[in-house]
């Protein structure tokens, strides 16, 4: 009797994590660490979208200045005051009908352009990110690490 309560019980925790992990892998919330380490973005559901929040810069000041790095590089010239942490860098990223994949705009306040960004979960712990512009024809991407 024992053996058959061992083997239905492990049977019962097989069946819980093979349904459960395949709906983790596919989740790309969380804090993320860039792929140079000099900022941690947190992603998180937006509604049925994906977005992203710059959380914290290595170095969150203006050497030049001491003061906290602003957007001075958005195309919206009214933006140029704001600290860039705190910022949404990404927005709208949607599901891309391949798995683990998303699509939707990423924001680089290193030159104040939005671009297509596409999202890919390479395992539990990494993050590809690309940037494109041309239609897709021109990318650029980077390996995020998870860091929580």
């Amino acid at each position: 009797m024992w053996n058959r309560r061992a083997i239905l019980w492990s049977a019962a925790l097989f069946t819980f994590f093979a349904t459960t992990l395949p709906a983790l892998a596919a989740d790309p919330t969380g804090i993320w660490l860039t792929e140079d380490g000099e900022a941690r973005v947190r992603i998180y559901r937006c509604g049925q979208d994906i977005c992203g929040t710059l959380l914290s810069l290595k170095e969150p000041n203006d050497p030049k200045t001491g003061q906290p790095k602003l957007d001075k590089f958005n195309q919206d010239t009214s933006k140029h005051s704001r600290p860039i942490v705190g910022i949404d860098l990404m927005s709208g990223l949607k599901p891309s009908g391949t798995p683990d994949q998303w699509e939707g705009a990423l924001y680089n306040p290193e030159d104040g352009n939005t671009y297509k960004g596409i999202l890919t979960l390479q395992g539990l712990l990494n993050l590809k990110l690309q940037g494109c512009v041309l239609g897709g024809l021109i990318c650029k991407s980077e390996i995020w690490k998870r860091a929580n």
